[in-house]
């Protein structure tokens, strides 16, 4: 399951950034369109560089979690037999 995690877990993350960081430049399109009225400018337009900033910081952490247990784990690992002191 976690091994699953470490696989999905950034490139989830990643795809949900590009969504929200989308959106964030999206906001002065939509409101020039008529789409979106001064009060979702003033509402989007405070939230979204933040959940666009946080996200990206949670793709960061979640690639530098997922690439550092392979890497701690595979260059004291030949074959089958480990000498880690952590299971895999």
């Amino acid at each position: 399951m976690i091994n699953r995690l470490r696989a999905i877990l950034p490139g989830g993350l990643g795809g949900l950034t590009g969504l929200a960081c989308a959106l964030c430049c999206a906001i002065p399109l939509l409101l020039a369109a008529g789409v979106l009225g001064g009060a979702g400018l003033a509402a989007l337009g405070q939230i979204m560089p933040g959940i666009a900033v946080a996200l990206a910081a949670l793709t960061a952490l979640a690639w530098w979690w997922s690439t550092r247990r392979r890497t701690a784990h595979a260059s004291g690992c030949t074959g089958g037999a480990c000498s880690c002191s952590q299971p895999s």
